[in-house]
């Protein structure tokens, strides 16, 4: 995978789209879109299977459903995957490759986890009995003004802000926070996973600087995922170390992913080890 366009400009560039325009996608875009999937992959290692839906291709468009949240999309990308540890960050870490890769494209799309049909989708793209469904996005042309539900939605998460640095990341213990001057050459891409996209704009991840290592923790709002028979902000992770990785390599910063390095330290309620970034 190769990821040659600037991050900070598509990361900072980049909103969650709801409503599209008709404008039919070119066909160099298509194939280059096709191209980039082919290529993809995650330092997890688990396999993420990607699902192309066009709205020509579908048959009974009235099974389809986001309950209201987007209009206008004629295409669609679902991600599957076999359920086991790190799959979902896996997805995470692909499927918001492929956001970027969009939106340094010109187009928009909107990870969408819990509002859409996904029995309908699941037949429309043809996804095999025992494969997980978790995320589909729309992708296409955005259109100049955002739909009614679109802005309400948008004023309900507060989806343009974010949690400030001493809320996310941490120096040797979860009581001392990390400024932007301690994090030194590793300041910007704290700051690109500080900007990340993440479901209802919960902004699950904590990451902590021990040893000159990174390590990323999810904080589990509570009830949150019940209604998901997974961790649906396992994927937010996934989401963070995209943002984390394509920003060090971008940098020139080298280093690899692992989740056997776990610091001995007593973790408050709701709080869950994840994985982390060994400096090489």
């Amino acid at each position: 995978m190769n990821v040659d366009f600037s991050i900070e400009d598509v990361v900072k560039k980049r909103y969650s789209v709801r409503n599209y325009k008709g404008r039919e996608i070119e066909p160099t875009k298509r194939k280059a879109i096709e191209s980039f999937i082919d290529s993809l992959d995650n330092p997890f290692g688990n396999k993420v299977n990607f699902h192309y839906l066009d709205d020509k291709d579908i048959k009974n468009k009235e099974k389809l459903g986001t309950y209201g949240v987007i209009k206008g999309s004629k295409q669609y990308i679902g991600t599957t995957i076999k359920l086991e540890p790190m799959a979902l960050e896996a997805l995470g870490y692909e499927l918001e490759a492929v956001v970027l890769y969009l939106e340094h494209l010109g187009l928009g799309t909107c990870w969408l986890g819990g509002t859409f049909d996904r029995e309908g989708f699941a037949d429309a793209m043809k996804i095999k009995e025992g494969e997980l469904f978790p995320i589909i996005t729309p992708y296409g042309y955005a259109a100049a003004t955002k739909h009614e539900k679109e802005i309400e939605m948008r004023i309900m998460i507060q989806a343009d802000k974010r949690k400030d640095w001493n809320q996310l990341f941490y120096k040797n213990d979860f009581k001392s926070p990390l400024t932007s001057e301690e994090a030194g050459s590793l300041a910007f891409p704290l700051e690109m996973v500080r900007l990340a996209p993440s479901a209802s704009n919960k902004q699950p991840w904590r990451i902590l600087l021990k040893d000159g290592d990174f390590h990323f923790y999810e904080y589990k709002e509570p009830g949150y995922s019940d209604r998901f028979p997974y961790d649906i902000q396992s994927v937010d992770m996934g989401i963070a170390a995209a943002h984390f990785d394509f920003s060090l390599k971008e940098k020139g910063i080298k280093g690899h992913f692992n989740t056997t390095s776990k610091p001995e330290l007593k973790l408050s309620e709701n709080m869950e080890y994840a994985f982390s970034w060994i400096r090489e």
